[in-house]
């Protein structure tokens, strides 16, 4: 086996905005991105994380994503507003969807923008966390094009729909919760592929339709407690891409020119916690609910009880001291797409 190679945080989000501006974005925008992505890797969730960079490099070569969007605001009412993304990279839209909603949040109490047509949006607990320490409940989901099951189907119906919600924490560590409507994420097939890591029973589908366990042939990822998991992300789409006026699922199947590009719409909300609680209050029952938690039995002898976010949060404080482990094949890829950009790899 090839060994990790370790880079700073700092040193690796550098290099990655320095891709994607010489992919075409602005320099705001490309740190945008890459502060995004890095964040991931930093708290240990590679499939989000700059695994991610070849993808946006290619979405936008091809046009997939608008290098520079016109980002606008289509309704505004006090507390809701809608943005059309222009294509832009998920994490400019949505880092501008989440200022949006303090704003509305801290003079109403409460901010809700829906994001119409961004693309890929990352991990949804960036935006969340952020929320979170400005005193905000933080709450994120998206809808995209068809990639999961659904329940009772043999194809992709639905998308996998990532939910993030977050609370204030003490000593301003939030409470993260940061998942999909998925057992796993395309992200997490991906990764079994390139190692060839044999999966689960029960986790994905091939391109038949058949369950596989075969890292090579799965593609579609099922649905978390089937119908839950499905009928979550059918929610998604009813209440973010139509009342943005931009479906997705009925279009993937609609025969449509574009029909199946890429694209997802998404939903940011602020609660402003601290207007109807105090926020000494709130954050110190926060933390006795926590630790009511992690004093309750646990299942196995000398197992810990984890909140969630917590496991992440540890990764992130490791990776700020030690680095961050890159496989030699992801450093090496990176590496390439700098050697394209004229850039010298840091490591």
């Amino acid at each position: 086996m090839t060994s990790d190679i370790v880079v700073s945080d700092e040193v690796l989000k550098s290099y990655t905005a320095k891709l994607f501006e010489h992919a075409g974005m602005s320099a705001e925008h490309a740190s945008l991105v890459a502060d995004a992505v890095v964040w991931a890797d930093m708290r240990g969730v590679e499939t989000h994380g700059v695994s991610r960079v070849g993808q946006y490099l290619n979405f936008i070569k091809s046009g997939v994503i608008n290098k520079a969007p016109n980002l606008r605001v289509t309704h505004d009412t006090v507390a809701l507003q809608i943005m059309d993304a222009d294509a832009s990279a998920g994490a400019v839209a949505m880092r501008q969807a989440v200022e949006r909603a303090v704003e509305k949040a801290r003079a109403v109490g409460l901010g809700l923008v829906l994001v119409r047509a961004t693309t890929h949006t990352g991990a949804l607990g960036y935006y969340t966390q952020q929320l979170a320490q400005q005193g905000m409940i933080g709450i994120a989901y998206s809808a995209s094009i068809p990639m999961m099951a659904y329940h009772g189907t043999r194809v992709a119906g639905v998308s996998t729909a990532p939910l993030s919600i977050a609370v204030p924490g003490e000593l301003n560590v939030p409470i993260v919760l940061d998942m999909a409507s998925s057992i796993v994420s395309m992200g997490q097939l991906k990764q079994a592929k390139l190692r060839n890591k044999v999966l689960g029973e029960g986790l994905a589908l091939d391109a038949n339709g058949n369950p596989t366990t075969d890292p090579q042939a799965a593609v579609i990822p099922l649905p978390f407690a089937g119908p839950k998991g499905s009928g979550l992300a059918l929610m998604f789409e009813l209440i973010t891409s139509l009342l943005v006026m931009n479906p997705l699922v009925s279009e993937f199947f609609s025969g449509k020119p574009g029909g199946r590009k890429h694209q997802q719409n998404a939903c940011i909300i602020a609660i402003d916690a601290f207007r109807f609680c105090p926020e000494e209050t709130f954050r110190s029952e926060v933390a006795r609910t926590v630790a009511t938690l992690k004093n309750l039995p646990p299942r196995e002898e000398n197992g810990e009880i984890l909140m969630p976010g917590e496991r992440g949060h540890r990764t992130s404080a490791d990776r700020r001291q030690n680095g961050i482990p890159l496989s030699a094949e992801l450093a090496q890829e990176l590496a390439d797409f700098g050697i394209s950009a004229g850039l010298q790899k840091p490591w």
